[in-house]
């Protein structure tokens, strides 16, 4: 595999959910389906206010590290990310580019360096659809809308539609699942159907 191709597969971290995992609160004295309504009917600032403040607090906190990390990612200031981010050691990460899932993420020096040189003078703003939490786990459900110059090609738009899962861990939060595609404008059937046969074009 040349290292073009290699550093490629890295930009799932998007900067980086499985259908089965499914986080649910109800708070006390709110019945679960009344809790329900309100999250399902309103905006985002609303449905953090029917949650306990502790899950407020934590989901506020990782929607700015995520903005953070994922603006230094982008930027390739691989550096200022490695700091922000805390990879749990099960992390699972589901590519833009396809294919299968991958486990774990390499963060030694040698490879911060190749990422920094792969992302250059990019800028990102994060926009976030949904939340869920419960005790231990936050789920973020994002598109980011970002612009870059990926492995040598002019600056072009790169946003994605991400899925990150976060995992309390005594009292850090750490990443243990990213889910990330290109698709954010819409497609055909048929360019679907070409995508699905493994193919970019008939």
């Amino acid at each position: 595999m040349s290292r073009a191709k290699s550093v490629k597969t890295e930009m799932g971290m998007g900067e980086q959910a499985d259908e089965r995992t499914r986080c649910q609160n109800s708070p006390a004295g709110v019945s679960r389906r009344a809790a329900m309504r309100a999250v399902a009917g309103a905006p985002l600032a609303l449905q953090l206010s029917v949650l306990p403040t502790s899950a407020n607090d934590a989901i506020a906190e990782l929607i700015k590290g995520a903005e953070e990390k994922n603006a230094a990612f982008i930027r390739g200031d691989m550096d200022r990310w490695a700091k922000l981010t805390r990879i749990a050691s099960d992390f699972t990460l589901m590519q833009p580019f396809g294919g299968p899932a991958s486990h774990g993420f390499d963060t030694s020096p040698k490879r911060l360096a190749e990422l920094a040189k792969y992302f250059r003078n990019g800028e990102a703003k994060l926009e976030v659809a949904q939340t869920y939490a419960s005790d231990g786990l936050v789920v973020l459900v994002m598109i980011e809308r970002q612009h870059a110059e990926v492995g040598g090609l002019p600056d072009q738009d790169w946003s994605l539609r991400v899925t990150e899962i976060y995992r309390k861990e005594a009292s850090v939060w750490q990443l243990v699942h990213r889910h990330a595609d290109p698709l954010v404008q819409r497609i055909t059937l048929e360019q679907a159907a070409t995508l699905a046969r493994g193919r970019t074009e008939d």
